[in-house]
């Protein structure tokens, strides 16, 4: 399942927090494990207290091979292209973010069958 959220380009861990929780923990709780891009907005000593706190697995990405998170980069690729045949300028993307969301959370792809 993919969450997507318009925020500005430099975000710190407080605020990726509320975002987590507001928009993935009230729908699907804590998972086991979180695969993470190494992104120094996730690793902070924030993100590893909540992590220890709730008693999840951080799981970590090879450093400066983002390949290694195929799924990811995958939604990433998906995503890019559904925003670029939505908008039709670069200031309004963000107006297409939900209907991007249900596109790739209702699409059939390898991880869901």
């Amino acid at each position: 399942m993919v969450h997507l959220a318009a925020v500005p380009a430099e975000v710190t861990a407080v605020q990726t927090a509320r975002l987590f929780v507001d928009m993935v923990f009230k729908h699907h709780s804590m998972s086991l494990d979180i695969v993470s891009d190494r992104d120094p907005r996730f690793t902070e000593r924030f993100w590893q207290e909540v992590f220890t706190r709730l008693g999840t697995q951080l799981s970590m990405s090879t450093a400066d091979h983002p390949q290694t998170d195929g799924q990811t980069e995958r939604v990433n690729c998906v995503l890019g292209n559904l925003l670029k045949s939505y908008a039709h300028s670069f200031q309004q993307w963000s107006d297409w973010l939900p209907m991007a969301e249900f596109a790739i959370n209702n699409s059939v792809h390898a991880s869901t069958g």
